[in-house]
């Protein structure tokens, strides 16, 4: 039987009772976001222009510079919450719960622990069960993923490209591995989920809610490289709840137009039609994306004709 720590609410069941169980809680603040767009922005501007947009969630971070990376300025974060209806969240280094303490203390929604800035800890994550707000946490695989949600993250985010090229092939990867990894499970007798979780490194009561529930047991975000209606509604039919739309997205003539796109993008994920529509008129979308020789040389060296 699945751990009360692990717990989910879909289909409009409780599995258990959230006035016992605090992570029932969390869990249905990250449902809030499912079907949506989250934009990270990193001033007060680039706030507004995402909520008018539709996005239902921005994510503060610091702008991209040298160096280390760390927890936004606590005051823009404030600022940012005093002027928009929608809920912020912003970025805590991994293994940082100093950072997150202070992120708490001034009332965001969420707290992403982020491996995109500098980690604090090589060893340890934050024990998330400790913390009063949502936590989200990036992974590669599910492995990963359910450590994760064993830790405490009520909202698990897909990672792929760090660097802000617009390159969604590494999100493919990864989305399809944690996609393929929970097919497996699915198909898996009871008796070989001992092994199974053994081999992914995770707990063996939320693997085996995974196999009962055929999805990860929290809201499954992608992110990284997607910046094109496409891009969106592609994670959203490999089967995400919604995408996370990195600061390159205001990288365009018209940050607003584009933003717009991808959120109805991913509100008419199947829709051929709407995603058209959405898609028209963003000749730069893909502007900075450079695919490196090596990159097409790799993906050629197999093919024999």
């Amino acid at each position: 039987m699945a751990d009360d720590n692990a717990v989910t609410l879909y289909s409009n069941v409780a599995i258990t009772d959230a006035k016992k169980n605090p992570f029932s809680i969390k869990v249905a603040m990250a449902q809030m976001l499912r079907g949506g767009a989250i934009v990270e922005v990193t001033n007060l501007d680039q706030a507004r222009i995402a909520e008018s947009a539709g996005a239902c969630c921005v994510v503060v971070s610091d702008p991209r510079k040298p160096g280390i990376s760390r927890m936004p300025d606590p005051s823009l974060i404030k600022e940012i919450k005093q002027a928009l209806s929608i809920p912020v969240m912003a970025k805590a280094r991994v293994g940082h719960f100093v950072e997150a303490q202070i992120l708490e203390s001034i009332g965001v929604d969420y707290i992403d622990e982020s491996e995109v800035l500098a980690i604090a800890d090589e060893d340890h994550f934050i024990n998330k069960h400790n913390f009063g707000a949502t936590f989200v946490c990036g992974c590669r695989d599910l492995g990963e993923a359910l450590r994760r949600v064993r830790e405490g993250a009520a909202l698990i985010r897909t990672q792929g490209d760090l660097n802000g090229s617009g390159d969604i092939v590494e999100t493919v990867r990864n989305v399809r591995k944690v996609m393929g990894e929970i097919r497996v499970l699915n198909n898996m007798d009871e008796d070989e989920v001992f092994t199974f979780s053994k081999r992914i490194q995770a707990p063996y009561d939320i693997v085996a809610q995974t196999k009962q529930m055929g999805r990860l047991p929290v809201v499954h975000f992608a992110a990284g490289g997607i910046v094109t209606p496409a891009d969106a509604a592609l994670m959203m039919q490999l089967g995400c709840d919604g995408v996370f739309l990195g600061p390159e997205v205001f990288d365009s003539l018209d940050p607003y137009k584009r933003v717009r796109a991808i959120v109805q993008a991913v509100r008419n994920y199947n829709d051929p039609l709407e995603l058209a529509q959405a898609s028209s008129g963003l000749e730069d979308a893909m502007a900075g994306l450079n695919l490196s020789e090596n990159r097409v040389e790799r993906f050629g060296a197999g093919d024999t004709y």
